[in-house]
């Protein structure tokens, strides 16, 4: 049988999958979202503390993965930044929700930059290079593997390249499977659609002929590698086809197309000294679920 076929996560994120993204934040399963914002509203005064001492009054403030900016604009009495900029791989999404921020901060210096950060964080010059505090919510960290986060998280860290002071990073938690597994998996189907939705993404981008009806949802936890997996799973044997090219997939086999490391607060901690950050301090829920770390350089 042919190697396992793989696509990238960020191909969920076109402007249909960002949206569907929004209202799987919104399901009872999903407890990311909640439980994150519930951290970031108990610890708001003490995060500002913590940048307060890192002299971080006024940061340039960079939302990796922004989406619709709802995180970031819950934090900006906060964080309080001079300059706000958004990044996410989906442009159109993200120059809407943009455009709202600026309604709400209209003296709030906003550069929206549409690109896929996780090939390089080359920020454009109108980005200002000094106390630059990167925002990474939302775990989507956990999308890389181990080896490739330290490798992201060194960039950012890099004087020459991401130039960070500081970063606010949240992350999913190890926790039993079947609340791992239902988060992946809502009762509605939302995830599946979303899932599902990638492959729409590529027919757009390749010129493909996907039918997402010959397509199945899966998400497990694999407790080996401490990470929920995404996969589709064809039903029938089937051929996928696009300019020059083709690809037969036997029924039952699967293209895997999210990873989700779950970490400990420990071994997160140990992955940003590893990356050059210092004075690291994390909050979590009462129940353990969910970390947010401030990291400094």
């Amino acid at each position: 049988m042919a190697k396992m076929a793989s696509a990238s996560p960020k191909f969920f994120y076109n402007a249909l999958g960002s949206r569907i993204f929004e209202a799987i934040t919104a399901l009872d399963e999903y407890y990311p979202t909640r439980t994150e914002a519930g951290i970031f509203q108990a610890a708001a005064g003490q995060i500002a503390g913590a940048l307060a001492d890192q002299g971080l009054g006024r940061p340039c403030l960079i939302d990796l993965g922004a989406g619709n900016c709802a995180k970031a604009l819950s934090l900006m009495p906060v964080i309080k930044p001079r300059q706000y900029v958004p990044v996410d791989i989906s442009a159109d999404f993200l120059r809407d929700a943009a455009g709202q921020v600026q309604n709400g901060f209209p003296m709030l210096d906003i550069v929206a930059v549409g690109m896929d950060f996780s090939a390089g964080l080359v920020l454009p010059g109108e980005v200002q290079p000094d106390q630059r505090v990167y925002f990474y919510p939302g775990s989507s960290l956990g999308n890389f593997q181990p080896a490739q986060a330290l490798e992201f998280l060194r960039r950012m860290a890099d004087p020459a390249q991401g130039k960070a002071r500081g970063l606010l990073l949240g992350i999913d938690l190890v926790k039993d499977p079947a609340t791992l597994e239902a988060a992946y998996d809502d009762a509605l189907g939302v995830t599946a659609a979303f899932n599902k939705n990638l492959l729409r993404n590529v027919n757009g981008l390749l010129a493909a002929d996907f039918d997402v009806r010959q397509w199945r949802h899966v998400a497990l936890f694999n407790a080996g590698q401490s990470r929920i997996e995404m996969h589709l799973e064809a039903l029938s044997d089937l051929t996928v086809r696009w300019p020059g090219h083709a690809r037969q997939f036997f029924k039952g086999e699967r293209i895997h197309t999210e990873s989700s490391y779950k970490y400990t607060t420990e071994s997160m901690t140990v992955l940003l000294e590893k990356a050059g950050f210092r004075q690291i301090r994390h909050w979590t829920d009462p129940d353990q679920w969910f970390a947010v770390f401030w990291a400094a350089i």
